[in-house]
């Protein structure tokens, strides 16, 4: 994922320094041709449809947004911790940290270069979470 951003020294400070994630060598020129690559260390794509992120803005109490978009979701240690740390940065919490139906602990803020960004605290083992009603993949639904 790449990040566009006209503030690049406010995002990365967001992003390095507050939040944690570790920077490794990039390239790039002179000047204003300015990149950090961030670290995090596992990653997942999540596709999902307009019904169902209408119906975790109604989970998150987070206000939807109408058309595509493109949200990042960091998985944290604790989510009231990263919470507190962007609204100390000085980022809108668009919604506050809550415990949802699918045991983690959410909290979205408007993160810099204009993204959403949601924080997920796991709270059961993926293992746990499979044995549960509503959990599923789609190569299952289709069987």
């Amino acid at each position: 994922m790449i990040i566009e951003t006209d503030d690049f020294d406010s995002a990365l400070h967001f992003y390095r320094d507050v939040l944690g994630l570790t920077e490794q060598p990039a390239f790039a020129t002179d000047g204003e041709d300015r990149v950090a690559i961030l670290n995090v260390a596992a990653a997942t794509i999540e596709l999902a449809t307009r019904t169902h992120i209408h119906n975790i803005d109604a989970i998150e109490n987070a206000p939807s947004v109408e058309g595509p978009t493109a949200r990042i979701a960091l998985e944290v240690d604790n989510t009231e911790v990263a919470m507190t740390s962007a609204e100390e940065f000085g980022l809108k919490v668009l919604a506050p940290s809550i415990r949802t139906p699918f045991e983690t602990i959410n909290g979205r803020v408007q993160g810099p270069a204009g993204w959403q960004l949601t924080f997920f605290q796991e709270l059961e083992t993926l293992q746990e979470r499979t044995q549960r009603k509503g959990f599923t993949t789609d190569a299952h639904r289709s069987r």
